[in-house]
């Protein structure tokens, strides 16, 4: 059975089609990466990229064939309890995408530098409606991401569907950059 390679445009579109001009070795932290989809994108541009998930099989399998790009994995559970699980004033640009636990959203904001950009799209309360997750804990509430970020310079704010009307997907997607004082 041939393994599937992940490809640089199989990023989320709200990356691909919000990118800005990066500097070779930016340093960008994938947080509950998955199958590092995104992260690879900017790896793909000059980025340094750290990895982070509970499980990193997969993507461990990825990496290793590509010798010579700049990474990182780091196997971390981020629901575990434990605080400050993240490195404070670490990476020019944060990708959290499909993944919600509101106890570290105070670390993630910490793990970016002044003047770092945030990029976030998870489900909102409404995808429940239509599928999963139907757990409260792993949605959004309306204009929280907004709010929770509301003192921080906002590029893109979308809530809504993202998907088709054929098969809806209801997120929430926020790029954003962190103030410098």
């Amino acid at each position: 059975m041939e393994e599937k390679r992940l490809k640089a445009s199989q990023a989320s579109a709200l990356i691909t089609q919000n990118s800005v001009k990066l500097a070779p070795g930016t340093k960008v932290l994938d947080l509950a990466c998955g199958s590092g989809r995104n992260g690879l994108w900017f790896e793909q541009q000059g980025c340094h990229v750290t990895y982070m998930d509970r499980n990193l099989d997969g993507l461990l399998k990825q990496k290793q064939s590509n010798a010579g790009t700049q990474f990182e994995l780091v196997a971390i559970d981020l629901e575990d309890g434990n605080a400050n699980k993240l490195p404070t004033a670490t990476f020019d640009i944060v990708l959290v995408f499909n993944y919600l636990h509101r106890p570290i959203l105070d670390d993630i904001a910490n793990s970016l530098k002044p003047g770092g950009t945030l990029y976030y799209e998870t489900f909102i309360s409404q995808q429940a409606e239509v599928g999963r997750p139907k757990n409260p804990n792993f949605l959004l509430n309306p204009l929280e991401l907004q709010n929770r970020f509301a003192q921080w310079h906002a590029f893109h704010y979308f809530e809504g569907n993202v998907g088709t009307q054929l098969i809806p997907c209801y997120k929430a997607q926020l790029i954003t950059k962190k103030p410098t004082i």
